[in-house]
C-alpha cells in the first residue's frame, strides 16, 4: 500500500514510520506544522510542535530512507483544538485537546488530504492494536496505551489508518530505534499541553478569556468560603488552587464539585461528594452494540476502568457504574472496553455531559 507516515518529531512516530516501510509499504513522511509561531510552542524535546521537532523528523526520514514533507496545517489545528480548547474551559467543561487533535486534525484533516492525494492509509506512531477483525484494542503496553485518544476515530477513519507499535513496549520501541541509528531514540515523550508553551493552563485561558471574578460557594451550606478570577481556571475534583477564606468546620480538604457559568460559581466540597455512579454523555461513536449490560468504561485519559451497564440511545450514552468514581468532568470522554485475552476492544466513545448519584433519581 501507499501510506503516509505522520511524523511528530519523536520516537514512537520514526519507528511506526520504518516499521511500515519494512512491511513493504510505499511509505512517505509527513511532519504537520501546527503553531502559528513555532516559538510561541514549547521548546526542546518535547515531540510536537516545535522547529526542533521538525528537524528530527527530517532527519529520521532521511536515516530510514523515505521522501519526507512538511504540511503547514496551523490555522486548521487552532480552529479545531486551540479555539475548542478555550470554547469548553468558558463553557465549564474540560476538554481533551489530543483527543481532538486525534479526531479533528490527524485523522480527519490529514487523512482526507492523504486519500485525496492518492494515498491508502494512514500510519501513526500511537500505542495501540487494529487487529485483523479491524477492532481497535489497547495496546500491549498498558502505561502507555492511547486508544482512549483514539476512540473517536469512526469505522471508516479507522479502516484507513494503521498503528505498527500496539504490540510492543515503550522500552522495546526506544531500543529498536536505538539499533535503527534514529537519534530520536532517547528523546523524551511530549507532555502536558504542545500549544501552552509554559504549562500555565490558567493563565493562557485568562490571556484569552479576561479575568471574571467570582464566588466559590460551600455545596452543601451555599456559604461563601472564596471568590477566583475566572470559573475557567477549575475543573471537577481539583483540589489545590481553590485559596479559600474560610476553612472547613471540619477541617477537611475541599473540591471542585462543579461550575456553572451562568452565574459564573465554583462549588466545592468533600472529597465524598465527588462520587458519581451514573455517567451521562452524547455524541457517541460506537462499533458494536451487542451486550453493553457488563462492560468496562474509562472516564479519563490515564483514568482506572470501572465495571458498568452501557446504554446507548440515539444521542445519549448511560453508564452505570457498579462503584461511584469520582473526578467526572464534563467535556472528557468516556470509552467503553470489552475485555479480551488478545487486549480489550474499543466498542465506543461519547462525550461526557454529566454524572451524578443514581440516588438522587429514585
Amino acid at each position: 500500500m501507499r501510506v503516509l507516515a505522520a511524523m511528530s518529531g519523536g520516537v514512537d512516530s520514526a519507528v511506526a514510520a520504518a516499521r511500515a516501510r519494512d512491511a513493504g509499504h510505499d511509505v512517505t513522511g509527513v511532519h504537520l506544522a501546527l503553531a502559528r509561531n513555532p516559538q510561541t510552542f514549547r521548546t526542546g524535546a518535547r515531540g510536537c510542535c516545535t522547529l526542533e521537532d521538525s528537524r528530527d523528523a527530517r532527519r529520521a526520514a532521511d536515516v530510514i530512507g523515505i521522501p519526507f514533507y512538511v504540511w503547514d496545517m496551523a490555522e486548521e489545528f487552532h480552529e479545531s483544538v486551540v479555539d475548542d480548547f478555550v470554547n469548553e474551559y468558558a463553557a465549564g467543561r474540560t476538554p481533551n485537546p489530543c483527543l481532538r487533535c486525534n479526531e479533528k486534525i490527524k485523522f480527519t484533516a490529514v487523512l482526507d488530504r492523504a486519500v485525496a492525494l492518492g494515498f491508502d492509509a494512514v500510519v501513526t506512531g500511537h500505542h495501540a492494536r487494529l487487529g485483523a477483525d479491524g477492532l481497535l484494542r489497547r495496546s500491549v503496553d498498558i502505561p502507555k496505551d492511547q486508544s482512549y485518544v483514539l476512540a473517536v476515530l469512526t469505522r471508516a477513519q479507522l479502516d484507513r489508518s494503521i498503528f505498527p507499535l500496539g504490540d510492543s513496549t515503550k522500552e522495546r520501541v526506544r531500543a529498536e530505534a536505538a539499533e535503527r541509528g534514529l537519534a530520536v531514540a532517547d528523546k523524551p515523550d511530549s507532555h502536558d499541553i504542545c500549544f501552552i508553551a509554559d504549562g500555565d493552563t490558567r493563565g493562557f485561558l485568562e490571556s484569552r478569556l479576561g479575568a471574571a471574578p467570582g464566588d466559590i460557594v460551600d455545596g452543601r451550606t451555599g456559604d461563601k468560603l472564596g471568590t477566583h478570577n475566572g470559573a475557567y481556571g477549575f475543573t471537577i475534583g481539583q483540589r489545590k488552587g481553590l485559596d479559600l477564606r474560610v476553612p472547613a468546620a471540619d477541617g477537611r480538604p475541599r473540591y471542585v464539585l462543579s461550575i456553572t457559568p451562568v452565574n459564573n460559581t465554583v462549588t466545592v466540597g468533600p472529597r465524598e461528594d465527588l462520587e458519581v455512579d451514573v455517567v451521562r454523555a452524547s455524541r457517541p461513536i460506537w462499533h458494536d452494540f451487542s451486550d453493553l449490560s457488563d462492560v468496562q468504561v474509562q472516564l479519563r485519559a490515564h483514568g482506572e476502568v470501572v465495571e458498568a451497564a452501557v446504554s446507548v440511545d440515539g444521542d445519549l450514552v448511560v453508564a452505570r457504574l457498579t462503584t461511584p468514581a469520582r473526578g467526572v468532568a464534563a467535556g472528557q470522554a468516556i470509552v467503553a472496553y470489552r475485555p479480551d485475552p488478545d487486549g480489550d476492544i474499543v466498542l465506543g466513545s461519547a462525550t461526557i455531559t454529566s454524572g451524578d448519584r443514581a440516588q438522587s433519581h429514585v
